[in-house]
């Protein structure tokens, strides 16, 4: 798996010139290849939050499913929170447009994190709540696979948060296989940048929905001090995330049952 996370140079070089959309669709097709994310007959089952990440990849997946010789199915699930200020219809209309199955997932995920409001267990503890409502979603509708967005960004900030907190070299997985065996997760975008999903879903007028967390609002997060962190090293050196990128790739894979 040596060649697992590697972009080589030519490829990186031409990924310059190439526009947004191409660029994005070709990391992500080489990210699937790679760690083999979607197999013929697959059922996906999309994550999707109303942020431009999860709806570049929604995107992206569906002109995938239209024109890859690869046949897979997919669907779309939004995990409401039940707060005030989150309004996910508009985002059901653009998955329906689109020709998909949109599942909206009601939970008062926002009333149960209350008393995490602050702490810094806040974000985890709602994404873990999240990630069991959309388990259950596919097992319900029966998906194997569930498609997340994060980016290479998202995996960079995870690798320097494990370091500096925990004392261990780890990121998030680009594949791996739940628990309980009957579920795959995979994040196609893991080789992209978190401001090409953003130049995407501008470009593409697509309905983002603005980031409406109370705890990011009034807590700034470890994450958010990543990424300041990250955005400041790779103005001193543009390489930092290719090179961060082939630090990560031994983290990144885990073998998965075929």
């Amino acid at each position: 798996m040596a060649e697992l996370a590697t972009l080589p140079d030519a490829e990186a070089r031409e990924g310059h010139r190439l526009p947004v959309p191409r660029l994005l669709a070709r990391r992500m097709g080489k990210a699937i290849h790679d760690f083999r994310m979607i197999r013929p007959g697959d059922r996906v089952l999309l994550a999707l939050s109303g942020g431009k990440d999860s709806l570049s990849m929604l995107a992206l997946l569906a002109e995938m499913q239209r024109h890859s010789p690869l046949s897979f199915e997919l669907g779309v699930a939004t995990v409401d929170p039940q707060s005030s200020d989150f309004d996910p219809e508009p985002l059901g209309l653009h998955v329906h447009a689109l020709g998909l199955p949109w599942f909206w997932e009601r939970q008062d995920i926002f009333g149960r994190a209350q008393k995490h409001l602050g702490r810094p267990s806040y974000c985890s503890f709602c994404a873990r709540m999240r990630r069991g409502v959309l388990y259950a979603c596919a097992r319900r509708e029966g998906y194997n696979v569930i498609a997340l967005g994060q980016h290479l960004d998202d995996f960079a900030e995870s690798f320097f948060m494990s370091m500096f907190y925990n004392g261990e070299l780890r990121t998030m997985k680009a594949h791996y296989a739940v628990r309980e065996g009957d579920l795959r997760v995979i994040r196609p975008l893991v080789y992209c940048r978190e401001r090409q999903t953003r130049a995407y879903a501008e470009d593409k007028g697509l309905p983002i929905i603005v980031e409406n967390c109370p705890a990011c609002f009034r807590h700034p997060t470890e994450r958010q001090r990543m990424k300041e962190l990250l955005a400041a090293q790779e103005e001193r050196d543009p390489r930092l995330f290719k090179q961060l990128l082939r630090a990560m790739e031994p983290l990144m894979a885990r073998e998965v049952p075929a």
